[in-house]
């Protein structure tokens, strides 16, 4: 039997291991959410503290489905016990919150 030369081996795969293979290649673009220090867990308190007593907006980071995200917004309450944060236009888990900075 004669060769036909080199094909493309995704060519020839079953759909599900081009789905499992495209999983693995932006599996490896994912980023990892970063361990915060005693240092910045204390200044972002402080931060989300005073933008709620001074009634200030926040710039918020957070990380969520591997990825770091930002919103900007009014900080309406903070509830440790349940460990999330409002804002007006959404609610955050707060141990999602790698930034805060207050305009």
């Amino acid at each position: 039997m004669q060769d036909r030369g080199t094909k493309k081996w995704t060519s020839i795969m079953l759909p599900e291991h081009q789905r499992a293979l495209q999983e693995m290649w932006e599996q490896q673009e994912w980023k990892e959410k970063p361990i915060l220090d005693e240092q910045q867990m204390v200044e972002i308190n402080m931060k989300l503290q005073l933008a709620l007593n001074e009634d200030l907006t926040v710039e918020i980071e957070y990380f969520k489905d591997h990825d770091y995200h930002k919103v900007r917004d009014k900080l309406l309450a903070v509830d440790p016990l349940n460990n999330y944060l409002r804002l007006e236009g959404m609610e955050l888990p707060l141990d999602s919150i790698v930034g805060v900075w207050i305009d």
